[in-house]
């Protein structure tokens, strides 16, 4: 057994089968909440609903460049504000894996890092580099320094029982040849010499260097992870993907409950997991310009908790059964022995015998397409495909990974209040840079990030171009790194293009025609976000690469730039900026570069907020001068939709009455289009079988629920309509639903009876409570689909 060292509070430890707290083994089930990525008003609810569903601890990374986005001057207020999020987690009697990096990736702009690194004369990222190991350890200590202060280690008494060191650093360590090991051997020195008392974790890390822990990333380590690279460290899932980041351009798919109940039940048997984060359980919102290249403002919407907290179910709800299932057999997994045998040419069972005779078995079905029926200890267990059915005292199933008996629900958003009167709105035009009016000069084309420094998504590129001869047209050519580029000559906006995620570099050609003596050329470059991982990140250049006019290269000219637009910095986004400069009244006329201005009063309630931007192009919002984040409702999907449409509004951005809203819109959309949405669970629907497997008393205590149909509303609204209720044999399921050859006629009124008018109400499955059994000797389901008002 490995020991971390306590000073006076509880002792964290680890041997080859789990973390050990307290000197008690622990099977630990963690959520990804990132504290950036929400806000305080909402933390408790979020960490609260987390625990309902049956987690043991919460997840985050630490943000270096939003806590230290210059050198030496901290931030740590409101979103920021690591330690009041620790302190709400400790609240709550869970436990805090503290991923401190500091370098994360995580989607978010240059992985975390703070841009000013870049500047730092001979540094190389993540590598055995003497400039950046100072500037790591130094960040490092602070936020460890921080926790000690606030005594948030286990070894103090606080909940922080993990800290993560580095991030996925073997995807790149073949990159920096022989400067990777040693800087990898540095890195888990420099952690460890910090004394918090608590194990560190190397995620992707295979080699980790002892005492550091190596921990998997991904979708399936249950198949995939190699394993502990010691007898005596833990098999940890780090990140259990719940879904997969959006990004513009791609399409991911979704990741069902059975999928993921699957491979956490297969990591614990196939690897001996006592560890698993689900990364994320709450993905939430990128703010602001936080999102990394080509990101979507909303962050993992298809979470457990989505983007606004709210629950998703079947996810949730399948993954809080997996948990208390898991739970039951946990003593017997920690500290029985175990033996595995076949049932069958894809089937397997895991039976687990405790000190005191306990017994606990997983039969594991590995056929993706076919159900088997495998014996086991005297009795027969249909296992559907690919699937995993846990006995907890090795006879009676509690759960199977592939039957979803929990609820579903279904998310709408309404319009609240429609900003669709030309007079709530005004408007204001960007000025469009020229070479005359620009202070910054250089014969050649400027890297992007170098000269922004990261202060403004847009850089303007403009020459005052001579042409001797008369008009004529004639092909201008630029090519960028990326990501967006729009093109005006003379004032008069000639083309505009992009790359994409995967192909950021892209050309654009157009004719123009010149007029005779000097032609303002403004070339306006725009970055999506900064690169947030790869290999050499400081030597990623963006921006414009070459300019042609006709045959001419343009390129060495003499280039005049503006970082950055005239309204961001009059901070037209705020209340303060607003009012200083003269807007005009809204035109029906559409250009492209207009600031727009409205106000409204928030909608009534509690239900979350969205920004409905579907008549937009593309461009930032602002609310109360808070940024909801970029949206780019012009790029679509390959089925022509957008890849995101609402923005969420936290309650906590608003006023009740003449909250300010900002929109600078790059394209033409068209504001008279915007909503401000209520988002609500409008649908929530159950369907159960009494041919499941009777659940045996313990687990049903765990989680309060014998087979029935439980349906529950947001707690402000109640049951207001029965759509479908039917107990018998219906077909299909929540998604798509009729009633089938067998059907109780009572099914409707015995549901409206017992549910309207409530918020949750609770339907057994069974012929007695509907009157009698409409076609005996027939299994029957209980499926019911109700609306919440």
């Amino acid at each position: 057994m490995a020991v971390v060292a306590a000073s006076g509070g509880g002792e964290v430890a680890y041997d080859g089968r789990s973390l050990i707290i307290n000197g008690q083994r622990k099977l630990l089930f963690s959520g990804s909440i990132h504290y950036t990525r929400s806000t305080p008003h909402m933390w408790p609810y979020l960490i609260s609903q987390a625990k309902l569903g049956g987690l043991d601890a919460i997840d985050t990374y630490v943000f270096w460049n939003i806590h230290e986005p210059q050198p030496g001057q901290y931030y740590f207020s409101g979103r920021r504000d690591i330690v009041r999020f620790i302190k709400e987690v400790q609240s709550q009697g869970l436990y805090v894996c503290l991923r401190i990096g500091p370098f994360i990736e995580a989607e978010w702009s240059y992985g975390g890092l703070p841009l000013w690194l870049h500047d730092i004369p001979g540094i190389v990222f993540r590598s055995d580099n003497e400039p950046f190991k100072f500037y790591m350890q130094n960040f490092t200590t602070k936020i460890v320094n921080m926790m000690k202060s606030e005594k948030l280690y286990a070894s103090q008494g606080g909940p922080i029982i993990l800290s993560q060191i580095e991030n996925e650093y073997q995807n790149v360590e073949k990159g920096f040849g022989n400067k990777g090991p040693p800087y990898v051997r540095w890195a888990a020195t420099m952690a460890v010499g910090l004394k918090t008392g608590v194990p560190w974790v190397m995620c992707k890390q295979d080699d980790a260097p002892d005492p550091v822990i190596n921990a998997c990333n991904g979708r399936t380590c249950g198949e995939t992870f190699v394993g502990p690279n010691s007898p005596n460290k833990p098999a940890m899932w780090t990140e259990h993907w719940t879904h997969f980041y959006d990004i513009y351009g791609n399409i991911t798919k979704v990741r069902s409950p059975q999928f993921i109940a699957y491979h956490v039940a297969l990591f614990i048997v196939n690897k001996n997991g006592s560890y698993i984060n689900y990364y994320m359980y709450h993905g939430g919102t990128n703010f602001g310009r936080n999102a990394s290249a080509f990101m979507l403002t909303s962050y993992y919407d298809q979470a457990p908790l989505d983007e606004y907290g709210l629950i998703r179910q079947p996810k949730w709800g399948h993954l809080k059964e997996l948990h208390a299932a898991v739970k039951l057999c946990s003593q017997t997994l920690l500290y029985g022995s175990r033996t595995n045998f076949s049932l069958g040419a894809l089937q397997q069972a895991y039976v687990y015998k405790g000190i005191k005779g306990e017994c606990a078995a997983f039969l594991v079905n590995t056929d993706a397409a076919n159900e088997a029926e495998a014996q086991f200890q005297n009795r027969t267990y249909r296992l559907p495909p690919k699937s995993i059915s846990i006995l907890p005292d090795c006879k009676t199933e509690a759960f199977n990974t592939a039957k979803v008996s929990t609820e579903y629900n279904t998310r709408t958003r309404e319009a609240a209040v429609k900003l669709n009167s030309p007079l709530i709105w005004q408007e204001l035009d960007e000025v469009i840079a020229v070479y005359d009016d620009t202070s910054l000069r250089s014969n050649i084309l400027l890297e992007q990030m170098n000269t922004t420094k990261d202060t403004s998504d847009y850089l303007w590129y403009t020459a005052s171009y001579q042409q001797f001869n008369e008009s004529q047209p004639v092909v201008m050519r630029v090519n960028s790194d990326g990501h967006v580029l729009r093109a005006f000559v003379n004032g008069q906006l000639i083309g505009s293009e992009h790359g994409t995620f995967r192909n950021q570099s892209f050309s654009l050609a157009k004719n123009v025609t010149l007029r005779k003596g000097a032609n303002n050329i403004s070339l306006l470059s725009i970055m999506i976000g900064l690169p947030d991982s790869g290999a050499y990140m400081e030597r990623k250049a963006f921006g414009l690469t070459n300019v042609r006019i006709g045959d001419k290269d343009l390129s060495n000219y003499s280039w005049g730039y503006q970082v950055g637009l005239l309204g961001e910095n009059q901070h037209l986004y705020t209340i303060e900026g607003s009012i200083k400069v003269k807007w005009h009244k809204f035109t029906s006329s559409p250009r492209p570069l207009r600031w727009y201005k409205s106000k409204f009063d928030a909608p009534k309630g509690n239900d979350p907020i969205a920004l409905n931007l579907g008549s937009m192009g593309k461009g930032e919002a602002w609310v109360n001068g808070e940024s909801i984040g970029r949206y780019w409702i012009s790029f679509v999907t390959p089925q022509g939709s957008p890849y995101q449409t609402w923005y969420h509004v936290p309650r906590s951005f608003l006023k009740p009455r003449d909250n300010l809203l900002v929109v600078f819109e790059e394209e033409m959309g068209n504001p008279l289009g915007i909503s401000i949405d209520i988002v609500s669970i409008s649908k929530v629907c159950g369907h159960v079988s009494t041919s499941n497997p009777p659940l045996i008393d313990s687990y049903v205590k765990h989680i309060g629920r014998r087979p029935r149909v439980e349906l529950h509303c947001p707690s402000n609204k109640n049951i207001s309509n029965i759509l479908f209720a039917s107990f018998g044999s219906p077909l299909g399921d929540c998604n798509n639903h009729v009633v089938g050859r067998c059907h109780s006629i009572n099914s409707t009124s015995i549901v409206e009876r017992a549910c309207l008018g409530k918020k949750m109400c609770s339907i057994p499955s069974s012929h007695k409570i509907f009157g009698g059994d409409p076609c005996p000797g027939v299994l029957k389901d209980l499926l019911i689909e109700a609306h919440c008002q």
